[in-house]
C-alpha cells in the first residue's frame, strides 16, 4: 500500500504540471491573442533525460509555474509525437521558445536551469519585448 501512494505521489508531481500545458501550437497561439499573453513553448522528446529533469525540478516548482501562467499561454510539444511548425528548430532538447501571439520569436535558450536560473530568462523575455 505505501508503494502504491509512493508512486501516485510521484506521477501527480511529475506529471501534474501537463495539465497545465496545451498541446497544439494553432491553439495556443488563438489562446494567447485572447488572453492578450505570449506564448511558451518547450520542445522536449520522449528519451530526454534533461527534458525529464526540467520537468521535475523547475515545471514543478510552484514559483515557477504561477509566472509562467501569468504571462503566458504555456505549450509543451514533442518532436516524437507532435507536430512542430517548420519556423521552430529544436535540434536539441529541452529548447524553450517565448513567441508573441503571432508566433514570431521574442527569445530562446536550450537546456536544463533551475527555477532561479529560468527566472531570470523570463524577466529577459519581458526586457526584449
Amino acid at each position: 500500500m505505501k508503494f502504491l501512494f509512493g508512486l501516485v505521489l510521484l506521477s501527480s508531481v511529475l506529471f501534474g504540471f501537463k495539465a497545465d500545458f496545451i498541446h497544439d501550437y494553432d491553439k495556443a497561439l488563438e489562446l494567447a491573442k485572447s488572453q492578450k499573453k505570449d506564448v511558451y513553448l518547450m520542445v522536449t522528446s520522449n528519451d530526454c533525460k534533461w527534458c525529464r529533469k526540467f520537468e521535475k525540478v523547475t515545471l514543478s516548482d510552484e514559483s515557477t509555474m504561477k509566472m509562467l501562467k501569468e504571462k503566458f499561454v504555456l505549450l509543451v510539444l514533442s518532436r516524437d509525437k507532435d507536430v512542430i511548425p517548420s519556423h521552430i528548430k529544436a535540434k536539441r532538447v529541452p529548447k524553450h521558445f517565448f513567441l508573441n501571439s503571432d508566433g514570431e520569436l521574442i527569445y530562446s535558450i536550450l537546456g536544463y536551469w533551475n527555477p532561479e536560473d529560468f527566472a531570470s530568462f523570463v524577466a529577459e523575455v519581458e526586457n526584449k519585448k
